[in-house]
C-alpha cells in the first residue's frame, strides 16, 4: 500500500517525514501567527528589556491601581515593542532564526524545549 497523505510533499518528506529541512518557504499560518508571535517575544525579552522592567516594577509597587498610575510606562513600553515589532530588518532577522529552528526539527526529529516565563 502507498503512503499517502493529504500534505504536500514538501511538508511529508525528510529524514523523519516532517517536512523537507532544506525547504524555506512558509506557509500561511507561519507568516500571520508563528513569526510575529516570535518577533513580540523576541523584542520584549532582548530589546525592551529596560521598559519591561519598568513596566513591572510600576505594577508592583501600584497594585490596584496600575491601570490609572502605570499609563507612561505602558505607552512607553507599547512604542518600543511596536517599533520593534515594525522594523523589516529585525522580523527578517526572527524569521531566519524560525527557518533555522524548522529545518533543525525537520533533520533531526527533536523538538526545541518551550521557554516558559
Amino acid at each position: 500500500m502507498p503512503d499517502t497523505s493529504v500534505l504536500p510533499k514538501k511538508f511529508s518528506e525528510g529524514p523523519h517525514g516532517l517536512g523537507d529541512p532544506d525547504d524555506k518557504s512558509l506557509r500561511k499560518v507561519e507568516i500571520e501567527v508563528v513569526i510575529p508571535k516570535l518577533v513580540r517575544e523576541k523584542a520584549r525579552a532582548e530589546k525592551c528589556v529596560k521598559e519591561v522592567e519598568e513596566f513591572n516594577n510600576c505594577c508592583k509597587a501600584s497594585s490596584v491601581f496600575m491601570v490609572v498610575k502605570c499609563r507612561d510606562e505602558n505607552s512607553t513600553l507599547k512604542s518600543c515593542l511596536t517599533s520593534w515589532y515594525e522594523n523589516q530588518e529585525f522580523r527578517q532577522i526572527c524569521t531566519a532564526q524560525y527557518l533555522n529552528e524548522r529545518s533543525e526539527f525537520r533533520r533531526t526529529g527533536i523538538k526545541k524545549p518551550m521557554k516558559r516565563a
